[in-house]
């Protein structure tokens, strides 16, 4: 998964919403997209989003499909993220030597 999925993913605020509603258990589509009064299409839309950029998996429970957060790619952003600082430019400037 490319960081730039993972950026472009927790760009949207519904999309980061979904993920701290993730954080307690995994739910359903119907569940995920309940709080947030949007369609279940705009729902799946979202969640197609972060399961391609590894955010969150997904499991069958009988006919229902069930959502899980996945924070290992947040992990590998916060670390690059921690290396990096951003001018008044807007320009990113890296402050600390990358990890091998």
């Amino acid at each position: 998964m490319p960081a730039a999925d993972v950026f472009r993913a927790v760009a949207d605020p519904t999309r980061r919403a979904m993920l701290e509603f993730l954080r307690g258990s995994d739910r359903s589509v119907s569940e995920i997209g309940e709080p947030f009064h949007i369609s279940q299409p705009a729902v799946s839309q979202h969640l197609r989003v972060l399961r391609e950029a590894g955010l969150v998996r997904v499991k069958s429970a009988g006919r229902e499909r069930r959502y899980a957060l996945d924070p290992r790619p947040l992990r590998l952003i916060e670390r690059s993220v921690r290396r990096k600082v951003v001018d008044p430019a807007g320009h990113l400037i890296r402050i600390r030597k990358e990890d091998s």
